[in-house]
């Protein structure tokens, strides 16, 4: 059994990786950290993580940017291994993140699907074979109104994955798209379309509690959810 620590447990996300672990009989969240609300939890809820002395094998972390730099300082402090779900960070908090690996396990994906996970793959192998030989790239984003950060962390990782910087990104925001991401590869006679559509958020919280299984006894280090699923 796998005991894990919620960190933004009372948002959107966190109520579905509160719902999903309640039918997982290999995990278990013994507490959760959100400073936004009180909701009925059947596990007891602290307003910052340095308040919370619960014991635990890892982190589930779906907060917020502006949190990270305490919950990398907690989790250096306890040695709790981190399942790093929030995107949005900035370079100076990237470079935290990837100092702190050094010190802990941290597992750190843009997004935590496994259809994201084999297509970052296929993209490498696209750009590889096209991009010499004259194909165009573009990159279309769709998510729903009330996410911040643009392009999305997933289009970033897509943009690395395809191995060109000069990717033109397009970002909708509108209604209540979970998340679409379409990856076009245009030549002069042909157009190759990639397309991944997230129909729940349900997936991301799959993801990130096989992540929580996958940490806790891993080396120091900055893995992502490939290691999970690959």
């Amino acid at each position: 059994m796998v005991d894990i620590i919620l960190h933004g447990c009372n948002g959107k996300m966190g109520e579905i990786v509160t719902m999903l672990a309640g039918k997982d009989e290999e995990v278990q969240i013994v507490a959760g950290v959100d400073k936004c609300g009180s909701k009925e939890r059947a596990y007891p809820v602290f307003d910052s993580l340095w308040e919370c002395g619960v014991k635990a094998d890892a982190v589930i972390d779906f907060s917020h940017s502006g949190g990270i730099e305490e919950l990398l300082n907690v989790c250096e402090k306890r040695s709790l291994p981190l399942v790093l779900c929030t995107t949005g960070l900035s370079q100076e908090q990237q470079k935290k993140v990837e100092k702190s690996s050094g010190k802990f396990p941290i597992l750190q994906s843009a997004n935590m699907s496994l259809g994201i996970t084999v297509l970052l793959g296929l993209l490498k192998t696209l750009g590889r074979e096209l991009i010499p030989r004259g194909y165009d790239v573009e990159i279309i984003e769709k998510h729903h109104r009330y996410k911040k950060d643009a392009p999305s962390g997933t289009a970033l990782a897509l943009k690395k994955a395809v191995g060109e910087e000069n990717i033109p990104i397009a970002s909708v925001r509108c209604g209540k798209i979970v998340g679409e991401h379409e990856v076009i590869f245009a030549g002069e006679d042909e157009v190759i379309e990639i397309k991944h559509t997230a129909y729940s958020k349900t997936i991301f919280a799959k993801g990130a509690l096989e992540a929580a299984k996958f940490l806790p006894g891993q080396k120091n280090g900055l893995y992502t959810i490939k290691d999970v699923f690959l």
